[in-house]
């Protein structure tokens, strides 16, 4: 579950990165709505992920 948390961890960063750069050199919308698509399915993964591991220790 870890390695999974820590690959997911860096994705978000990833799409982070890349939102930053696309406000900073002002890229279309649909690029900076991916890269908010690609974090908040981020989140979502953490949240199964973190809650799969529970369920899996008992």
């Amino acid at each position: 579950m870890r390695s999974a948390l820590i690959a997911i961890v860096f994705g978000i960063f990833c799409w982070a990165v890349y939102l930053v750069f696309a406000l900073a050199t002002g890229a279309d919308a649909k690029y900076v709505y991916t890269s908010l698509v690609g974090i908040a399915l981020g989140a979502i993964g953490i949240r199964y992920t973190i809650r799969r591991g529970k369920r899996e220790q008992l």
